[in-house]
């Protein structure tokens, strides 16, 4: 290395490096830069998404109990169409802030307006959310507004529902076995599926559904809301400050929102310490397009709690929605709740008959959790849930299904004994025998027989009914349907109806004995 000196004006010798010192130490120099950056960053870098857990109640049960809850509001509340200025807009800022999750962690959320005043907003499981217009009116800017939204998502994303569920489910789940009495049609006794949505936590009613969260869903849908805020470039504070503006003016009665959730406790201060370390952002605030929009909101027809109550027994917003176009299409992909009745009495003229290959079972089967109880099921056919209290829930090909009920497949459901009393296995098959005989057209083939489902000693039962598919010929014939019930310690019934036409019953009974041997009970 070649060192030169020179005399300063004091006479002092300085040291000066050549150019390959100088441009050793200028490396060596930007190492040590580096290294004190990426400490720093390691320090404040951006928030991770967490993982969600995995709930008892699968994702496919979540979606359907979310997509059934969302038909309901269309049929309880005033929903503003979809071509609207409000629900255009909604669904661009849900989009914007859904880009953010991570997709394994993402469900397909749905977003839409509810005409109602007061201040509110809810997602269903599985994705379906709306947003009061009151809401609109009510956020100062677009990020108070993209906090609501992003907490609601948050819900969904924790699956807080589903996990609640996983707490509460008993074998009496299946159907709210509860509330059934026997005595009633076949169709109102316990209603499928739909008795989940109460153990849920989603409380159906004249205004709508509305779930019901604990004190500790709420910290978590803070933490991830304000993840999401943040990256979507929203200052995760406009959430806290919209919900510390609801608390202040909800006085001796607070909006709906603060009473399905409650504050988790020094809200703004957790989500202050939440993005404290988080690198700083350019945050937006506002846009013309949320002023605009909400501008227009205010000039909106829209409606009180009360009004919607009362609105709802009459079905004024059933037909109101439908007027107005606004119409709940599930997304593409989804399995659209099939008539689940017993099947009728005849078969309709009009309805041909099947081809056998669109409906034979695939010999490939698939787990489905229906909560309560997981079943076996042919890869090739769908789980249908049912849309209000007492109908079934359906396993069947899509081809094996029409207006008028189920040709080939299984329903599923469950009875309990009224008022808490005690009835045996064979009082309560006596009783759905009387029942499927005498309100659906089912003629017992014989008397009931003992078989054992999941280690439990149940009864089993051959019908003969119509089948509601004509022949290859166009001629009406006869159905075969096989009730298989099955007590639970609880005292409540699950039941299980397999139908086939008679001449082909025998070439799926196979299917439906691999299905009774794969039943599990929780």
């Amino acid at each position: 290395m070649v060192t030169r000196f020179f005399a300063d004006e004091e006479g002092r010798a300085v040291a000066v490096f050549n150019v390959w010192t100088l441009t050793l130490l200028k490396r060596l120099l930007c190492v040590v830069v580096a290294c004190m950056a990426a400490q720093a960053y390691a320090q404040s870098e951006g928030p991770v998404f967490p993982d969600p857990g995995h709930p008892s109640m699968s994702r496919e049960n979540q979606r359907e109990l979310g997509l059934q809850a969302a038909g309901q509001v269309y049929k309880q509340m005033p929903v503003l169409p979809d071509s609207s200025p409000e629900t255009q807009y909604i669904r661009q800022l849900g989009t914007k802030l859904v880009a953010t999750i991570p997709p394994q962690y993402s469900w397909p959320f749905e977003f839409h307006v509810v005409a109602q005043k007061e201040i509110n907003a809810f997602a269903l499981p599985g994705g379906p959310m709306f947003v009061n217009i009151g809401t609109i009116t009510a956020a100062a800017n677009e990020a108070q507004l993209a906090g609501v939204m992003a907490h609601e998502m948050s819900h969904v994303y924790m699956q807080h529902s589903a996990k609640q569920a996983g707490k509460e489910q008993t074998t009496g789940m299946l159907a709210g076995l509860a509330s059934a009495v026997l005595g009633g049609t076949v169709g109102n006794m316990a209603g499928g599926m739909v008795g989940q949505l109460g153990q849920m936590g989603i409380q159906m009613g004249a205004q709508g559904l509305m779930l019901k969260y604990s004190r500790t869903d709420e910290s978590q849908a803070d933490a991830v809301g304000a993840m999401i805020m943040y990256k979507a470039g929203y200052n995760p504070q406009a959430m806290a400050d919209f919900f510390k503006t609801l608390e202040e003016q909800g006085g001796q009665t607070p909006p709906q929102w603060l009473s399905d959730h409650p504050n988790p406790g020094n809200r703004q201060e957790a989500i202050q310490k939440e993005i404290a370390n988080w690198p700083p952002e350019n945050y937006a605030t506002d846009s013309p397009v949320f002023a605009k929009v909400r501008q227009h909101a205010i000039g909106v027809k829209s409606y009180s709690a009360q009004e919607i109550a009362q609105g709802a027994k009459s079905g004024q917003w059933a037909a109101l929605n439908q007027r107005n176009g606004a119409a709940f299409n599930s997304t593409s992909g989804s399995v659209q709740p099939a008539s689940a009745s017993v099947p009728a009495a005849s078969a309709a003229p009009h309805v041909s008959a099947v081809a056998l290959q669109n409906v034979l079972p695939s010999q490939h089967m698939v787990l489905a959790d229906l909560g309560p109880v997981k079943i076996d099921r042919p890869e090739n056919w769908q789980v249908a849930m049912p849309q209000q209290q007492g109908q079934f829930v359906t396993i069947a090909p899509q081809a094996g299904v029409t207006h008028q009920g189920v040709g080939y497949g299984v329903l599923i459901n469950g009875v309990a004994p009224p008022n808490g009393q005690r009835m045996s296995v064979d009082e309560i098959t006596n009783a759905l025998v009387q029942e499927m005989q005498q309100k659906n057209g089912l003629q017992p083939l014989s008397g009931a027989q003992k078989i054992t489902v999941a280690g439990v000693e149940g009864r089993s039962v051959m019908f003969q009914s119509a089948s509601p598919f004509p022949n290859a010929s166009g001629q009406e014939q006869k159905e075969g349907d096989w009730l298989v019930t099955i007590p639970q310690r609880d005292g409540s019934v699950i039941f299980m109806v397999f139908v086939a036409p008679e001449p082909e019953f025998a070439r799926f009974q196979p299917t439906y004995q691999a299905m009774l041997k794969s039943v599990q009970f929780r």
